[in-house]
């Protein structure tokens, strides 16, 4: 549906309700003998190949210096029937509670990392530190997903795409428009 309405000005740090570029993911991490989860929802791909996908993990956050230690994570894509312990997992610290035994959630072994993968999630992405001239500065840091798992169905799940003020949006409706496209650009 096109607006024909007159856009009004809209305060900037509400901005992400529309320019989130992913779903919320939940990204595991392992350094020392602790694992540990936390939510996230500033990311984005960087490049195809190799596959590059850059995050924003804060410095205040306990997974920051866990990753920038380590040098890995896995970036897991939980599905709506795990909003609430998303929701949970970001509101509580990992240096004082074991998150995958706080919301029940199972830890797997990686196949190249040595961050667990979220057996309840859609997908599980290893990812190694690509590039960390940004973490210092910006706290931005860029990773090479070096393998990937992914659940057969359902082929679109539904996902959690956080907008801010506790509200999500749910993908699942799908558009298919690939007559449209021409064949380089899918």
């Amino acid at each position: 549906m096109t607006s024909n309405t007159a856009k009004q000005d809209f305060p900037v740090e509400k901005a992400r309700r529309y320019l989130e570029p992913g779903p919320v993911v939940l990204v595991s991490s392992r350094h020392n003998g602790e694992s540990n989860i936390m939510t996230l929802g500033w990311h984005t791909i960087l490049e195809f190949s190799p596959s590059l996908v850059g995050c924003m993990i804060s410095a205040g956050n306990h997974s920051h210096q866990m990753i920038r230690e380590s040098g890995e994570c896995v970036i897991n894509v939980p599905t709506t029937d795990l909003t609430d312990k998303v929701v949970g997992i970001g509101n509580i610290s990992g240096a004082q509670v074991n998150k995958f035994a706080e919301f029940d959630l199972t830890e797997e072994s990686a196949r190249l990392v040595s961050a667990p993968l979220i057996k309840q999630c859609h997908a599980s992405f290893e990812c190694r530190l690509y590039e960390d001239a940004l973490v210092d500065a910006n706290s931005f840091f860029i990773f090479e997903i070096v393998a990937a798992h992914v659940a057969p169905e359902p082929a679109y799940p539904t996902t959690l795409h956080y907008t801010g003020d506790g509200i999500f949006m749910v993908a699942g409706d799908m558009l298919d428009r690939r007559e449209l496209f021409s064949k380089e650009m899918l």
